[in-house]
């Protein structure tokens, strides 16, 4: 197994499961007021950046213990979309990182993982990956290469399926 590199294609259910667990941990840190969880989420989010599930914890949690338990069958979407929803989660875990941290802003902090905790929760319980979703209009827009993923192209024209 490849340790560095990011899988593609990417089981979609491992991908919610390790969303659910960002909601979990984000959710977590804002209702206990406990923002050392910044310390996992942030890393979490740098390992699956750039291993995919490989070094991340959660990642092996997902795609080892939790998704073979499911009934559902594997469903594969392209990668790279998925990678830089991971790279919105790091900036964006990150951000609150420093904020806290570095600042001392509460509000700040607990803001960014309250929007963490609301796009990780669209792509856990309703299958909807803002990440994503930026990618294609990035690809639209010219600032990302259609080469770098040739099967995005139409995914704003897929039809949604449930884990």
């Amino acid at each position: 197994m490849r340790s560095f590199g990011f899988p593609n294609p990417v089981n979609e259910v491992s991908a919610r499961v390790v969303a659910s667990g960002v909601v979990l941990m984000a959710g977590t840190a804002i209702l206990l007021r406990a923002p050392l969880l910044l310390i996992p989420l942030t890393y979490g989010f740098l390992a699956r950046v750039l291993t995919g599930p490989t070094l991340s914890p959660l990642g092996q949690l997902a795609t080892r213990v939790v998704t073979p338990l499911l009934p559902f069958a594997p469903r594969y979407v392209a990668g790279p979309p998925k990678r830089f929803a991971q790279g919105v989660g790091l900036v964006t875990t990150t951000l609150a990182s420093v904020a806290y941290f570095g600042f001392g802003w509460d509000s700040a902090t607990y803001g960014l993982l309250g929007v963490l905790v609301v796009a990780a929760g669209l792509e856990a319980f309703a299958g909807l990956c803002l990440g994503c979703k930026m990618f294609v209009l990035l690809m639209r827009a010219g600032l990302i290469s259609e080469s770098v993923c040739l099967d995005c192209a139409n995914i704003w024209d897929r039809a949604p399926q449930a884990a």
